[in-house]
């Protein structure tokens, strides 16, 4: 008998983990729609990357109507369906703007998300990808995106943090943890078929993904 699929799947992690390539492949593997970010359909992100005091809050206010139209579209569209993938989480926007904001601009953007915010759908599995500062920096750097090549390390520190913060406590969906350090989920056939198997296989609670449980 064909095993159940899972349901709304979020993948998520800080810039250069890998979570939109793995999205990506996840969705393809469940032949699924794909709902993505469009980090590259901001037009004041290089500005923050050049000035982060002036750049943060337009920038920050841009994500947040956006991913506040993707979910009433993902509403109007019937969002569940057999499989779903998406690679955020609607918690995410106030997680960057505890990060990159003043106390001022954070006072008024709460302001801003608490008359525009819309509950967003419950995921059925989080799956949370980490990675150490100098794997994401490394990554980041191989896709070359010009705006990126300000990000440092102290910032991808701050984030890791601020995403382990968030997932410490989080029990609104079971939560899936991989370690993508030693591991490549986009290229290597039977890493990816391994974190597969666990993701059918997670249905509560919290798990995690151990990349030397996959054999040589």
């Amino acid at each position: 008998m064909e095993r159940e699929r899972p349901g709304y799947i979020v993948v998520e992690g800080p810039i250069g983990v890998g979570k939109t390539s793995l999205a990506k492949r996840l969705a393809k593997s469940f032949e699924t729609d794909l709902l993505l970010e469009g980090a590259d359909e901001n037009p004041f992100l290089e500005r923050f990357y050049q000035d982060p005091q002036s750049g943060a809050l337009p920038a920050q206010l841009f994500f947040l109507f956006q991913r506040v139209r993707q979910i009433e579209a993902m509403r109007q569209a019937d969002m569940f369906q057999p499989v779903q993938v998406a690679d955020f989480l609607m918690e995410k926007d106030r997680l960057f703007a505890e990060l990159t904001l003043g106390a001022e601009e954070l006072k008024l953007y709460e302001q801003v998300y608490r008359h525009v915010t819309v509950d967003a759908p419950v995921p059925d599995l989080v799956v949370y990808l980490q990675a150490p500062e100098n794997v994401l920096l490394k990554r980041i750097s191989r896709r070359g995106i010009k705006y990126e090549r300000k990000i440092d390390a102290e910032y991808l520190r701050n984030l890791s943090e601020a995403y382990s913060r968030l997932f410490l406590n989080y029990d609104d969906a079971p939560l899936l943890i991989v370690n993508t350090s030693g591991i490549n989920l986009v290229d290597n056939d039977r890493e990816y078929e391994a974190l597969l198997e666990q993701i059918y296989l997670t249905k509560t609670g919290k798990h995690y993904f151990n990349p030397l449980s996959v054999a040589m």
